[in-house]
């Protein structure tokens, strides 16, 4: 059951779904469907909540009902090794009773700090067998981040991966009075586990993993904090499990097809992946982990799954690299014009109901149909060939890449979440899918318009709170359950939501108008040499931005121009280069008006890195941070 609240004010003329901006076939304005915005828009569960379940239950269930089945595929050697339920219930059993002997008791935490890999499924999951929490922590976060999240979460024992990290654990653990157990998995400490717990017993096992209900904290997930300190979400085992039984009735065409799998490469550490491993377990989907990017192109090869998960900034590597080699082989027209072709072809499905004859014309689908020989099966085998769908989160696709790998085969379900909605709120689906839009809220989940524009969520995947920080759960969490996103939306009669931006990052010039700049950064960044870009112009005369150059993408492009090879800093100050970015300026500008536009920019001679403290682990600008480092810069751009 869906419910829509219309807007209390007067909503105004309705507008009509947007015409296709790439200059495909346009839509008679008469035959174009009304959409009106509502204030709020809520869908009804679909699968009964209960209550006395935790996330072990999938683990034990699994098992018991389908033992020889594969669960998972582990990299050993450069082979696939699958490794079944039965097999992964006697490995998490293990390393639990090995937690137990340590004396880690039903609602302790416990850290974990690594690279995205099977272990970390199997650890994560041990650490709910014995009643705990576990505190993931990103692999690349800094000594200062690792002291605070161990202190601040009490943590009593914490797993890491290599001895690099051991090294950085250790060298603030003397501020770390209640940390008593560090294993590391380079010396075997799974091994060390297994054999420590020998001699508990079955039954005080299940005693504990019993322990915990729906409304136990599972984990606390630190937020990647773009401003201040990290807060602490709780998230339950309820948040997990109703949202993965809900996600899963709703996205049975990508979790229930033959041979269903997927392969992990983002963080574990972030709540997306970490949703998309409980679901995988829920739905009985193979799982494979790639814990090095360097290598994802081959892992993607050999596991060949048939669905990923990926930020939005992969979706615009894999673009990007494609259109590189293309025009390091002269044959970057060609691309430019299927790329186009596929662009043409996703709108007219799109909006195919609204035109006489519906979908793509006869001439448009035999030009597809000669790139998808030519151009789209190439890019579809660098997935592995099978992926029919691709989640993207974390931030803006944007609609010229979601049609464009519509258009290849590839159909990207774009959705919105945080941490604090442990991870999707709402999600395009097969067959209810709007391409510029972060989809419908899933099951079990409603979204609501204030007065002010924010985006506000409520249902089975908001957090209990933030850990140790009342004051900040109170600011963000109201009593009946609406949570404040502090993002900016808008939600259609179909329950489609906009994203339009974020309430903390509006600028606004000096002339008092305001300015979205992810409108600008997410068209700007789409082009092939530009790596990051970040708007500035609050209280300024006028908009300005500053940009860095991708340096993967470099080298070919000025090689496929016959430029001679130069690094980041040296091609900063190069005419052909500035010409190029400053085209990339002008396709941005075309989507706001003259008021909001880059009127100035400026090409920075370095990049901006999560080292160097400029990006969070999901590649999202921390913009405080940059704004005070590159102060000067952007003093320069209003001289």
């Amino acid at each position: 059951m869906v419910r829509a609240v219309a807007l209390g004010a007067p909503p105004g003329p309705a507008r009509s779904r947007p015409v296709p901006p790439s200059g495909g076939a346009k839509i008679p304005v008469s035959k174009v469907r009304k959409v009106r915005k509502v204030r709020e828009f809520s869908v009804a569960a679909l699968v009964p909540a209960a209550p006395g379940d935790n996330l072990t239950d999938l683990v034990v269930r699994n098992a018991a009902s389908a033992p020889d089945r594969v669960g998972f595929a582990r990299p050993v050697g450069g082979q696939w090794h699958d490794v079944t339920y039965a097999e992964f219930l006697d490995e998490v059993r293990g390393i639990a009773r090995g937690l137990v002997a340590a004396g880690v008791e039903p609602g302790m935490r416990v850290g974990l700090m690594g690279r995205t890999r099977y272990e970390w499924t199997a650890f994560d999951f041990a650490v709910w067998f014995t009643g705990a929490v576990t505190v993931p922590i990103y692999e690349t976060s800094a000594p200062e981040q690792v002291a605070w999240i161990l202190s601040d979460s009490g943590a009593v024992g914490v797993l890491v991966e290599t001895r690099e990290h051991l090294g950085t654990v250790t060298g603030v653990r003397a501020g770390l009075p209640a940390l008593r157990h560090l294993w590391c998995l380079q010396d075997a400490a799974f091994a060390e586990l297994a054999e420590a717990g020998r001699d508990v017993p079955d039954d005080e096992l299940e005693r504990r993993r019993r322990t915990s209900d729906g409304a136990s904290f599972a984990t606390l997930i630190y937020t990647s904090g773009t401003t201040g300190r990290p807060k602490g979400c709780e998230l339950t085992h309820g948040n997990f499990l109703e949202l993965a039984r809900n996600a899963e009735a709703c996205m049975s065409d990508v979790v229930h097809t033959e041979s269903a799998s997927t392969l992990l490469f983002l963080p574990l550490a972030h709540v997306f992946a970490r949703f998309i491993q409980v679901l995988c377990l829920q739905a009985k989907v193979r799982l494979g982990h790639s814990p090095d990017v360097k290598n994802l192109l081959d892992d993607l090869g050999g596991f060949r799954p048939t669905f990923v998960l990926a930020v939005p900034r992969v979706f615009e590597k894999i673009y990007n690299s494609a259109a590189a080699i293309a025009d390091a082989g002269g044959k970057g027209r060609i691309f430019e014009i299927a790329a186009r072709t596929a662009i043409e072809y996703s709108e007219a499905l799109e909006y195919g109901e609204a035109l006489d004859g519906g979908g793509p014309g006869v001439v448009l689908r035999l030009r597809h149909a000669l790139f998808d020989r030519l151009v789209y099966a190439k890019l579809r085998e660098r997935l592995g060939g099978r992926v029919q769908y691709s989640v993207s989160g974390g931030a803006p696709l944007g609609a010229r890449l979601g049609h464009f790998f519509r258009g290849v085969g590839v159909t990207v379900l774009e959705g919105y979440g945080l941490t604090e909605t442990t991870a999707p709120a709402t999600v395009n689906q097969p067959g209810r899918t709007r391409i510029g839009t972060v989809g419908p809220p899933l099951p079990g989940v409603a979204a609501k318009v204030a007065d002010d524009g924010e985006l506000l969520v409520r249902g089975v995947g908001v957090m209990a709170g933030y850990w140790n920080d009342p004051d900040a759960t109170a600011d963000v969490l109201e009593p009946d359950g609406w949570f404040h996103t502090g993002d900016l939306g808008e939600i259609d009669d179909e329950g489609f939501v906009r994203i339009t931006g974020r309430k903390k990052e509006i600028i606004v010039t000096a002339g008092g108008k305001n300015v979205v700049p992810s409108q600008l950064e997410d068209r700007l960044r789409a082009h092939t040499l530009v790596s990051h870009c970040i708007v500035v112009g609050d209280r300024r005369p006028f908009v300005g931005c500053l940009v860095t150059l991708d340096a993967e993408m470099l080298p070919g492009w000025l090689a496929a121009r016959g430029k001679p090879a130069m690094d980041v800093a040296v091609a900063a100050t190069d005419p052909r280069v500035r010409a190029e970015v400053e085209a990339a300026v002008h396709h941005a500008n075309e989507a706001v008006s003259r008021a909001e536009s880059i009127r100035k920019f400026l090409i920075l001679d370095t990049d901006f890195t999560e080292a160097g403290g400029h990006l969070t682990p999901k590649s999202s600008l921390k913009r405080q941070m940059i704004l005070k480092e590159f102060a000067d810069k952007i003093e320069e751009l209003y001289r």
